[in-house]
């Protein structure tokens, strides 16, 4: 199972994957490293990626870009009502709310939401990792933009989900260019008094492209002031953001920017004179963001093991809840995360309620949010009563800012306080609290308990945040004689503009459905190619090698089916069936394979009648040679070299008979004999005559009579010793007691 790292851009999109080699940047099938963000829907099937956009011209109100934008909005959003204007497809509103498209697709209107439009384009850059890797692709990083709001992010996430991939982080564009920029700059200099920043600045959504066409009224001359001149709205956004950023931080060592707006001369400018430094660009400024995500997503799978590096990603927005009060018919409210917390992090708060109550999430400053609505989400704690003697009930909820920058109120519970031993006194459970209480039955306990650790730790973190809330609550309260029972309480959330799990399963089954209409679409066209490939082929070979292998009059016919077919196919036979085009090759080819045939026998006949007559040759000088007595053939059967003889001579003689009439053909006739039948007779000569003809002689034992005085007499000094020490006396006395050769005992 491979990891990859998409950076799913507003323009353009790349893939970067984790290898044992390092990280690397994905081509496509057109053997580009950017697929471009836009998919054209038409009457048959969908472009997605470079064939979409050269569609952009040709089927405008059907080709869809730059929506990324569109995520998470509502239709009515002010941001969507300007944007409608400028956009060439069509905008609808969907039952929930939120934005989505309307296309002409397989020749009828169709809506989509914005999470089936960017789940088609998530599922090809599956398909284009599967089709590099060679292999199945799930678990993956995609990167998100750090302004993105929560309803933002899950609608990117059920993309996601639509597109049948595992997102393990939704990673912000910013986190994943440090992320990259660590790989390249792993010895910064020693840091001094103070620890020195390194400022990322993303302007990959801030580019601005022009076209200027001039029908013939000559050529129009813009300078580089005059066309700055002319994009001055647009170049003084570059400032803001930068002056925001210099306002939480500090110390800025170097600039490093990435994103194809940093290509424009005028805003390296303006981002250069505004650090008064000179800027970096030591990362590829547009593959950064997909390597950075591939090296997470290398971090977070347990397939890889990877050198370990500090994550620390924030919460963009602050983040309050609110919730309705009984005492004085009000509302408590608490900023549970603020402005770039820590993320991911959990808090527990605990409540004294009697009854179920709402909890409600909102971006605390609306005007600092990308988005009109600050609403983030209701959620209801439910099956809260009072305790058996009638006090408030002690619920302590945990509040979650997830590893994909996704606010949820996690899990939440009751503490049900339960007499020991039929003690029935009323010791209260959380005294400090009930001090405090006295008529607010549900005031918000403010010393939280917060837990951070690493977002590849999420498993563990969920644990630890438990068991410390339940450690670190009251440390001081004294021992009651009562014990205490933890209850998990329902929640339920409603999320707005969320999409729900049925309509993601529906939308999943339609892409299900897209994806095998776009399969046999492509199966029909390549039908359709074949034919047309086989007209312009075939037709080319008819005036050069096929010539010679063809009757005139054959020819002109054939020529008459060629040019009839092509016209077929750009008339009737423009949108036929799949098998439609399969009948007509076939019908082609039943005319063309016999001269194709007879053009390959007449090209490969030489070679197999070598070979053939070679090996005939070879055995007949074998069975020559044996009859003359040579002693190299003296050892075999002569039974069986009698076969043999038969077996060539009817071998050549078969063979001569066949191009005796092979020869008295013209190049326009079927052959007498093919290839394949002389390939198999000279099969058929190996597998018979080679075992008899080259069957080794059997090797000759030497005789055993007299090998004890050959050893005598052929034994030569040892040792420098004489030929009369190399035996004993007692050796001569005694000859059975000699060694044999090779065990003669040396002292």
């Amino acid at each position: 199972m491979s990891v990859v790292g998409i950076d799913l851009g507003f323009l353009n999109c790349y893939i970067g994957v984790a290898r044992s080699g390092g990280i690397e940047t994905i081509a496509n099938e057109y053997s580009d490293r950017c697929t471009p963000a836009c998919i054209s829907l038409g009457s048959k099937t969908r472009a997605i990626g470079n064939a979409a956009k050269s569609q952009i011209v040709t089927n405008v109100k059907n080709t869809l870009h730059g929506f990324k934008k569109l995520h998470g909005r509502a239709f009515e959003d002010p941001y969507i009502q300007a944007e409608r204007a400028k956009l060439p497809y069509e905008l609808q509103k969907m039952p929930n709310g939120s934005v989505g498209v309307k296309v002409r697709y397989l020749d009828e209107e169709r809506p989509f939401a914005i999470e089936q439009i960017t789940g088609m384009l998530l599922a090809k850059l599956k398909e284009t990792s599967e089709s590099a890797l060679k292999k199945p692709v799930a678990d993956c990083v995609i990167s998100v933009p750090s302004f993105f709001t929560d309803a933002e992010r899950r609608s990117v996430m059920a993309a996601a989900q639509i597109a049948g991939l595992n997102c393990l982080k939704l990673m912000n564009e910013t986190t994943a260019v440090a992320l990259a920029y660590g790989i390249y700059k792993q010895d910064l200099p020693a840091l001094e008094e103070k620890p020195r920043n390194v400022v990322f600045v993303d302007m990959g959504h801030s580019a601005y492209q022009v076209s200027i066409c001039a029908f013939n009224k000559g050529k129009l001359k813009v300078t580089s002031a005059q066309f700055e001149q002319l994009c001055a709205a647009l170049l003084s956004r570059v400032e803001p953001p930068l002056r925001a950023a210099m306002d939480q931080r500090e110390d800025i060592y170097s600039i490093e920017i990435v994103g194809g707006a940093t290509r424009i001369p005028a805003v390296k400018e303006q981002i250069s004179n505004f650090f008064c430094k000179e800027i970096s660009t030591t990362l590829n400024a547009d593959e950064a963001v997909a390597r950075g995500c591939a090296l997470q997503c290398a971090i977070l799978s347990p397939a890889f093991k990877v050198r370990e590096f500090s994550i620390t990603d924030v919460v963009p927005y602050s983040i309050t809840l609110r919730w309705k009060s009984s005492y004085e018919e009000g509302t408590g409210e608490c900023e549970v995360f603020s402005k770039n917390h820590a993320a991911p992090f959990s808090k527990v708060i605990t409540f004294h309620k009697k009854e179920p109550f709402d909890l409600e999430a909102y971006y605390t400053h609306p005007h600092e949010v990308p988005y009109p609505d600050s609403r983030i989400g209701r959620f209801t704690i439910q099956n809260v009563v009072p305790q058996h003697d009638g006090d408030n009930s002690k619920v302590k909820v945990k509040v979650r800012v997830n590893i994909h920058g996704l606010f949820s109120v996690a899990n939440a519970s009751v503490i049900e306080k339960q007499n020991i031993d039929g003690d029935h006194s009323d010791t209260p459970m959380d005294t400090e609290s009930s001090s405090k209480n006295q008529g607010k039955d549900d005031e918000l306990v403010c010393k939280l308990v917060n837990i951070y650790t690493p977002c590849n730790s999420e498993k563990n973190e969920e644990t630890e945040n438990t068991a410390s809330g339940d450690k670190q609550d009251h440390p001081n309260q004294p021992k009651a004689k009562a014990k205490v029972k933890s209850i998990d309480l329902p929640i339920q959330a409603s999320l707005y503009r969320q999409l729900g799990q049925d309509l993601i399963n529906c939308y999943i089954e339609n892409e299900g459905k897209m994806m095998m209409q776009d399969k046999l679409e492509k199966e029909r066209n390549d039908a359709k190619n074949a034919v047309e490939e086989y007209v312009y082929d075939f037709r080319d070979k008819l005036c050069g090698v096929f010539e010679k292998f063809i009757t005139e009059e054959d020819s002109h016919k054939l020529t008459l089916m060629l040019e009839d077919t092509e016209n077929w196919l750009y008339e009737d036979g423009e949108d036929q069936p799949k098998q439609v085009y399969m009948d007509k090759l076939q019908e082609l080819r039943k005319f063309g394979q016999p001269i194709q045939e007879r053009y390959m026998e007449h090209e490969e006949r030489p070679k197999a009648l070598n070979e053939l007559g070679k090996k005939i040759q070879l055995l007949m000088k074998a069975v020559e040679a044996y009859k003359n007595k040579d002693e190299k053939y003296d050892h075999l059967d002569p039974a069986e070299m009698e076969k043999v003889e038969k077996y060539v001579s009817e071998a050549m003689n078969w063979l001569n008979s066949k191009m005796n009439a092979q020869n008295k053909l013209s190049l326009t006739q079927d052959p007498v004999v093919k290839v394949a039948e002389m390939l198999a007779k000279s099969k058929e000569l190996d597998s018979f005559c080679n075992p008899i003809v080259y069957k080794p002689k059997p090797k000759v034992e030497p005789p055993n009579n007299g090998q004890a005085k050959a050893n005598g007499e052929h034994n030569g000094p040892v040792n420098g010793q004489s030929g009369a020490e190399t035996k004993p006396d007692s050796a001569k006395d005694n000859p059975q007691q000699t060694k044999p050769h090779g065990e003669m005992e040396v002292d």
